[in-house]
């Protein structure tokens, strides 16, 4: 039984190919490899803690706002947005 499963096993085909294996290439696939790992760890780090700081200081600037209100930038803002919606509106009345 041994005998036949070895039959069935392509050893011509393995040695063949494990003599065309060069070390070199594979040592420079191996730290390749390594190396993109690396860098893939490292962008998913950094995208994560940039996705924190981000939410950290939104977090603040509103919590910031809410207690002080709105900076007078955003007031402004706000101001010009309601100054042009009643523009616009004076325009379809007729006005």
């Amino acid at each position: 039984m041994t005998t036949e499963v070895l039959a069935r096993v392509p050893l011509d085909a393995i040695n063949e190919q494990a003599r065309e294996a060069r070390p070199g290439r594979t040592v420079l696939m191996v730290i390749a490899a390594v190396l993109f790992g690396l860098g893939w760890v490292t962008a998913r780090a950094f995208s994560v803690l940039w996705l924190a700081v981000t939410w950290s200081w939104t977090a603040v600037r509103v919590g910031w706002e809410s207690s002080h209100g709105p900076s007078r930038g955003k007031q402004l803002e706000a101001a010009l947005e309601l100054a042009e919606h009643w523009e616009t509106v004076a325009k379809r009345l007729g006005a």
